[in-house]
């Protein structure tokens, strides 16, 4: 059976996941989205790749840089874009998410690019969707949100050249963010053989190892040597009970500090998916300092999900 996310060519047709994808088509994305990275600089910033193709914005959870970049990207690739107020749209007034999407096809559109709350909402769409058009996941529930885990690996790559010798490590709440899950399978897919996750024991989730990494549940002993550090924002929205005592204990405990930071090698890398919460994940001085990568972050979203957009959308007539 054909991977959901693969046409019968083995090309991307949906963009759902890091799991179950191979090296060639990550290391795919991110040659062509070098490819795209000059463009801010240049006085037109626009490509006719995707000129008369319409994209369709559903996002059910608010996130304004995620969104942002993804109109920006398409807009860049000169696709038409819709963004649908989902507040205001008829899926809050009872009409099902099926029968949303289903008016959406009617109008003759040629992807969406999904943000839901529910583990799997994007492959649902991509389920039931129409055979010609391609979904993107911006990232559902606790599952997954591979875009930003490419963005990241193309930072990575920018700044270090190669995976295999890195080690890396991602600290924060590892339970509840989809963010470092595919963080993570992104990283052992592309060859980085020292993933370090870093979280209280109640932030982490259980048999982690199983994912590829090694755990520590002390933040010094973990950064020892690392040459990327990964933070992660306290996902307070999605905790069901309370799993950290204070945001100042948890600072106290797990924050990335200057005496920290001086535990990594000297050229580590400081990264974080934003929005940053000051003071509790990382001291500002870290974040706005030389080894914060934080903003170019921000800047290669545009260039990574140009590459994604330009890659998954379906050649006219091809329904495979």
């Amino acid at each position: 059976m054909i991977d959901l996310q693969l046409n019968s060519e083995g090309k991307l047709k949906h963009f759902l996941t890091i799991e179950g994808l191979n090296k060639e088509i990550l290391t795919e994305i991110l040659d062509v989205a070098e490819s795209f990275s000059s463009m801010s600089s240049q006085r037109v910033k626009k490509v006719p790749l995707l000129r008369g193709r319409t994209i369709v914005n559903l996002f059910f959870e608010n996130s304004t840089r995620t969104r942002t970049t993804f109109e920006l990207a398409a807009t860049r690739l000169s696709a038409d874009v819709l963004s649908i107020n989902i507040a205001a749209s008829a899926t809050s007034k009872g009409e099902s998410l099926l029968d949303t999407i289903n008016n959406l096809e009617a109008m003759f559109v040629d992807m969406f690019v999904v943000r839901h709350g529910i583990s799997g909402a994007g492959h649902f769409i991509a389920q039931h969707t129409a055979p010609h058009i391609s979904v993107i996941n911006a990232g559902d529930g606790q599952h997954a949100h591979p875009t930003q885990a490419m963005l990241d690996m193309f930072t990575i790559r920018q700044y270090k050249q190669k995976f295999d010798h890195l080690k890396v490590a991602i600290i924060g709440d590892i339970l509840h963010s989809r963010v470092a899950r595919s963080q993570i399978r992104a990283l052992n897919t592309l060859g980085v053989k020292d993933v370090r996750v870093i979280a209280p024991k109640t932030l982490l989730p259980q048999f982690v190892e199983n994912l590829g990494v090694t755990s520590f549940n002390d933040i010094e002993e973990g950064l020892v040597g690392s040459d990327v550090i990964i933070m992660l924002r306290l996902q307070k929205e999605r905790m069901t009970s309370a799993l950290l005592p204070t945001e100042r204990e948890y600072f106290k405990c797990f924050g990335l500090t200057e005496k920290r930071l001086k535990l990594a090698n000297p050229d580590a890398i400081v990264m974080h998916p934003g929005p940053i919460n000051r003071g509790v994940e990382i001291e500002s001085s870290i974040a706005d300092g030389p080894q914060s990568v934080i903003l170019q972050q921000v800047t290669n979203g545009v260039a990574v999900r140009m590459a994604i957009m330009s890659l998954v959308i379906q050649p006219k007539g091809n329904v495979s």
